[in-house]
């Protein structure tokens, strides 16, 4: 099952870098950008982690709340914010349901070579809890600036 553009974003609680629960209904009312990525501190999700982080002013002048999401726990969390002074919440999926519910957990491929992880993928949840953009394949340079700019476009 594939989830599409203007059905109801899937529910979710999971544990977030700031020590809170993050739910999907604790967010009703505002616009939600979910990030998946696969892994804390490698070389890929540090340079889209440190673009949301270079594009945060852009998220908050619209009021959007930002969450990257892996499978990481929350000391690998604390550790990845730290190295890289990011300024913006990560949520941990470390049972994998959200990820595999919005379909970012699963077979991928990299070079070449099949393997089961996260994949790089992005949500754009309105204030009603709609999904409204949904980027699969993403590449990590200049992601944070594309979501800026669909958003701004919306």
């Amino acid at each position: 099952m594939s989830l599409q553009i203007g059905e109801k974003a899937p529910a979710f609680c999971l544990p977030s870098s700031t020590g809170d629960e993050v739910s999907l209904s604790s967010l009703s009312g505002k616009k939600v950008v979910l990030f998946f990525y696969p892994k804390d501190d490698t070389p890929g999700c540090v340079k889209e982690a440190c673009g949301f982080r270079d594009s945060i002013d852009g998220f908050n002048e619209q009021d959007i709340s930002l969450f990257g999401v892996s499978a990481d726990g929350l000391e690998s969390h604390d550790k990845f914010i730290s190295k890289y002074s990011l300024n913006f919440p990560l949520l941990s999926d470390e049972e994998k349901v959200m990820s595999s519910t919005y379909g970012a957990w699963g077979e991928k491929v990299s070079y070449g070579k099949k393997s089961i992880g996260m994949k790089r993928m992005t949500f754009l949840i309105n204030e009603s809890g709609v999904l409204v953009k949904i980027w699969k394949n993403v590449s990590p340079e200049g992601h944070a600036e594309e979501v800026l700019h669909v958003i701004s476009e919306l």
